[in-house]
């Protein structure tokens, strides 16, 4: 399902005379249907750089992304934007939404994207909220408002809404106590159970250990870091 092949990546520094900095240099993994991948390494070695490319917001140097049959390296942007709406998801560490729209609103969006009818999408919503122990009285106000973990789970609740055939997360664990946790584990086991190919970021590693069939060690295709 998600096929990364020889990948590279720079930066340029243009404030610093144009100079380069290659960051990665012939990445390759392969994540199945069902199976979650860790990617592991020391800090500053790349994670989030590979996820960041495997979901399209940065470009690579060199190499195929394929998350099923669209090549996230060389997609035109509408390409991109259609495989978000149906195939590729993503829990990122932080909530980014439009001040003023309901919490609810914001976990259904990705529902109602795919042209789900708006009443499926708010049971859908209030389901994962209620999962998540966000309590019904905060659904009609806006998430900017709430706490960082309050934030966190809505994030998830948003990512997990839509059944994508490959999801992102990374932290997903981050800033929960240890009964959401506990759902948040169950969540992605579901997930896998239902064929989602998965690639995560873990510093929660027995979050990590329990639920991720593999780890992919990015020092490896990291300049300078690598053996």
């Amino acid at each position: 399902m998600i096929s990364i092949e020889n990948v590279s990546k720079s930066f340029v520094l243009h404030n610093q005379g144009s100079a380069e900095i290659s960051v990665m240099q012939g990445a390759s993994l392969q994540v199945a249907p069902g199976e979650c991948v860790s990617l592991v390494g020391v800090s500053g070695a790349g994670k989030s750089t590979l996820m960041r490319m495997i979901y399209g917001n940065y470009l690579t140097a060199s190499g195929r992304i394929m998350v099923g049959d669209v090549d996230v390296a060389s997609a035109a942007p509408r390409e991109i934007i259609q495989l978000r709406r149906r195939t590729l998801g993503y829990v990122s560490q932080f909530l980014r939404v439009v001040p003023r729209v309901s919490t609810l609103d914001v976990v259904a969006e990705p529902l109602l994207a795919t042209g789900t009818e708006r009443g499926v999408a708010i049971t859908q919503a209030e389901t994962l909220l209620t999962r998540l122990n966000i309590p019904e009285r905060l659904w009609a106000l806006s998430p900017t408002t709430f706490s960082g973990g309050e934030q966190q789970r809505v994030n998830i609740a948003r990512g997990f809404a839509f059944p994508y055939p490959a999801l992102l997360l990374d932290e997903p664990t981050a800033s929960l106590d240890p009964t959401n946790r506990a759902t948040v584990l169950a969540m992605i086991a579901e997930a896998k159970a239902r064929g989602a190919a998965i690639i995560g970021i873990f510093h929660d590693h027995a979050a990590r250990d329990e639920i991720c069939d593999h780890q992919f060690d990015v020092t490896a295709f990291t300049p300078g870091l690598a053996a």
